[in-house]
């Protein structure tokens, strides 16, 4: 007799997505659930007084109400996704990786961040990641700002070294609170608003050569530091899924 084939876990569906981002939010947003109810009740009252300054007959009330709970349920849930995504960040803002998380789910617009930073610092658990895109080289780093910026100006030579006779700019962002920083529920926004330098034939030469390059950098992170524990932390986590 044939082995029963194991069962898939379902999928979450949309609805149950969407209570638990409300629990995970509210937990930490004691004004969510009055935000949501406002976004709800506006559109409800706008629909009842139109109906009411127009004569509306009982059809065209009933459609124009009916019109007024959606657009409300749908504001409700763009006031949820916005609350627990600062709830998202702030729980992450300042815990090891972070940075990681967030750079690893840019992939819009050819960006490639790899989950593993490029350089860690065993003792002070500073780390550095490089991406890129069409806009250039990224290099992104969490801690102390001094400390950082030092270790991202030598990583940004051995970049240097492969993009030598190209225009290609190298962005170094700090992530922190700092007067030079970028907080991180900033950092996409930051990377996303650079302008456009390279075509995608060229990004896929610069993506070669630096995977070229990573390869001969063994010494980057130091033994002891699993670089992967640091990164996994995804955008579903900051909302608690």
């Amino acid at each position: 007799m044939a082995d029963k084939k194991e069962k898939k876990p379902k999928k979450q569906g949309t609805i149950s997505q969407i209570i638990q981002i409300y629990k995970f939010t509210a937990k930490d947003d004691k004004a969510l659930p009055w935000m949501m109810a406002g976004a709800i009740a506006a559109p409800i009252i706008v629909a009842v007084i139109v109906a009411l300054v127009f004569h509306f007959s009982w059809l065209s009330w009933i459609l124009t109400v009916i019109l007024g709970v959606m657009v409300g349920f749908l504001l409700a849930t763009m006031v949820l996704t916005r609350r627990a995504d600062k709830v998202g960040f702030r729980q992450l803002d300042g815990k090891p990786g972070a940075t990681g998380a967030i750079v690893n789910n840019i992939t819009k617009a050819g960006f490639s961040f790899p989950q593993e930073p490029i350089w860690v610092d065993a003792r002070t658990k500073d780390a550095i990641w490089r991406g890129t895109g069409r806009t250039g080289v990224y290099l992104v780093a969490e801690g102390e700002y001094n400390r950082v910026m030092k270790a991202m100006e030598r990583e940004e030579k051995k970049v240097q070294r492969i993009t030598r006779g190209s225009d290609i700019p190298v962005y170094k962002i700090s992530v922190g609170h700092g007067p030079k920083q970028v907080p991180l529920d900033k950092l996409q926004k930051t990377i996303l608003k650079k302008k456009v330098k390279l075509t995608k034939y060229e990004l896929e030469e610069l993506n070669s050569r630096l995977t070229t390059l990573a390869s001969k950098n063994t010494m980057g992170i130091p033994k002891g530091v699993d670089p992967t524990r640091m990164s996994h932390m995804s955008r579903r986590a900051m909302r608690g899924k």
